[in-house]
């Protein structure tokens, strides 16, 4: 059976409708940073959606070719992430100045040979360009984390909640330029009623 990292990591991507505490081992990804509102159609964001599964299932498929990567397994390509932040204390509300880095997690066979192999490989038969993907490792550590379920625009209710927790907890969010919002897309807007969207909010936290 592929390896399914939902399944096989539930503590990381399967989180209860309550806050809990967690503490992000490393993890290798395949990311694309830009800026600009995520709902735009021809945005950056939208545009790089498809390059970040375009390279994941290169890597993937690479099991019906001639060059499967050293320790390959079959698995399921992981859920879109994303981390965001602004340039300065500007409301969040102002979509058109978000900052993010798209990503998707990497099987631990992945390294940057193969990246690069199957960035060249999603060039060449999806026809896209891969210049702006990155190979990339993030070690989140000490994080508050909620399923939060609904629309993306109600998030800031669970978010509220979530800081109730952590200051209840003698602890105190730890966002700052290498400590981002992060969230992970467990459901397919293009599918999913909205007030049924499942988004897990992950919060960088520290002890007070």
């Amino acid at each position: 059976m592929p390896k399914d990292y939902k399944k096989d990591y539930k503590d990381l991507y399967l989180p209860k409708t309550k806050s809990t505490i967690i503490d992000v081992p490393e993890m290798q990804f395949v990311a694309i940073e830009g800026k600009g509102n995520p709902n735009d159609e021809n945005g950056e964001y939208q545009n790089a959606i498809p390059i970040l599964y375009g390279i994941q299932y290169a890597i993937k498929m690479s099991k019906n070719g001639n060059n499967i990567p050293d320790g390959y397994f079959d698995y399921v390509v992981p859920p879109l992430e994303g981390f965001w932040w602004l340039d300065s204390n500007e409301d969040f509300s102002s979509k058109s100045k978000y900052n993010w880095l798209s990503l998707i997690r990497l099987p631990e066979f992945v390294n940057k040979k193969v990246f690069d192999w199957a960035c060249e490989e999603a060039s060449k038969k999806k026809n896209i360009d891969t210049q702006k993907a990155k190979y990339i490792t993030i070690k989140e550590g000490l994080c508050v984390q909620c399923m939060h379920i609904g629309s993306y625009d109600e998030e800031p209710k669970t978010l509220k909640i979530m800081d109730d927790f952590v200051a209840a907890n003698n602890m105190t969010n730890d966002v700052n330029k290498t400590r981002k919002h992060h969230e992970i897309y467990l459901s397919d807007p293009r599918k999913t009623e909205i007030t049924k969207l499942k988004t897990i909010l992950r919060t960088p936290i520290k002890r007070k």
